[in-house]
């Protein structure tokens, strides 16, 4: 049923002529009738009657016009509400992360969201390349994702996306390392290690082999790992040498030292649907977010 035409009923229903309602509504009466009819054609029953030169309700206009308080009342609770939620931060924000950003974000994020009691954040770490991320936003209001340097930025037409911080990639070598005490260390000089890298479109295998192609050294991958932590406890083993982010890493086994000449790293940002950013509580999780970036880099 449409809701303007049960308003209409029920100032009928209150003001007793058509004439009354026009007047209220600052419509013709030709057109508070017609609204009528409409109505009563909707729904299937006589809502009126002719009452000498006016109309009255039937027993079952009046039912409806009764009915209508209730959907009235229902509807100007949930437009309330629905001001809260466009002037308030509250309501659910479901965000992505990729493991390592989460593992860099995400503790020191919540306490920074101490106290949002009215906002329910539900946090889940997906493990992502950056042709899935448009897609992700269909089930997460923000989506934290990263590319390198050398990437396209997302599409603007289908996403938003703001930076949140960019995180230098560095070669990550164990303690006693020929190398380690280098610094900045030439790729060249790495042509022979055993190279443990990301699955084939991550973003560190992409820069990776984006370094190969400007500097000629091509890698030998011996391991797939996504896992950051594995990783790292291989490289700290002396299984391999690593390109790994330089924000992330936490092994005391593990040296890490800047590529020379070279532009490697990866940028951490977070891409939302457009326009979700003008919800209070998404707008709130981004800007704790900036922060928490902010501080990360300090």
């Amino acid at each position: 049923m449409d809701i303007r035409r049960l308003r209409i009923l029920r100032e009928l229903a209150d003001r007793g002529t058509v004439i009354a309602v026009a007047r209220a509504l600052s419509y013709t009466p030709s057109a508070v009738s017609q609204q009528v009819r409409a109505l009563q054609a909707e729904v299937g029953v006589a809502l009126t009657e002719p009452a000498g030169r006016g109309l009255r309700l039937t027993d079952a206009g009046r039912m409806l016009a009764s009915r209508a308080d209730e959907v009235l009342a229902a509807l100007d609770r949930a437009e309330a509400e629905l001001d809260s939620y466009r002037s308030i931060p509250r309501g659910s924000v479901r965000v992505a992360l990729f493991p390592s950003g989460a593992l860099l974000l995400l503790p020191r994020l919540l306490r920074r969201l101490e106290g949002q009691d009215l906002i329910r954040v539900e946090y889940r770490d997906v493990d992502m390349t950056p042709s899935e991320v448009p897609g992700l936003t269909a089930d997460f209001d923000i989506v934290v994702t990263h590319r390198d340097d050398h990437a396209a930025p997302f599409d603007q037409s289908r996403v938003d996306s703001l930076t949140l911080l960019r995180e230098p990639l560095d070669i990550a070598l164990p303690v006693g390392h020929p190398l380690a005490e280098q610094d900045p260390v030439d790729l060249a000089e790495l042509a022979g290690e055993r190279w443990i890298s990301p699955d084939v479109g991550f973003p560190v295998d992409d820069v990776l082999r984006s370094l190969a192609v400007r500097t000629g050294v091509r890698p030998v991958v011996v391991q797939r790992i996504n896992d950051f932590r594995i990783t790292e406890s291989l490289v700290a083993h002396g299984h391999g040498t690593a390109l790994l982010p330089r924000y992330t890493v936490d092994n005391p086994g593990v040296v890490l030292r800047p590529l020379a000449g070279v532009l490697a790293g990866r940028h951490v940002e977070a891409v939302t649907r457009r326009g979700a950013a003008e919800r209070p509580a998404v707008r709130v999780v981004l800007d704790a977010l900036v922060a928490e970036a902010g501080a990360v880099t300090r």
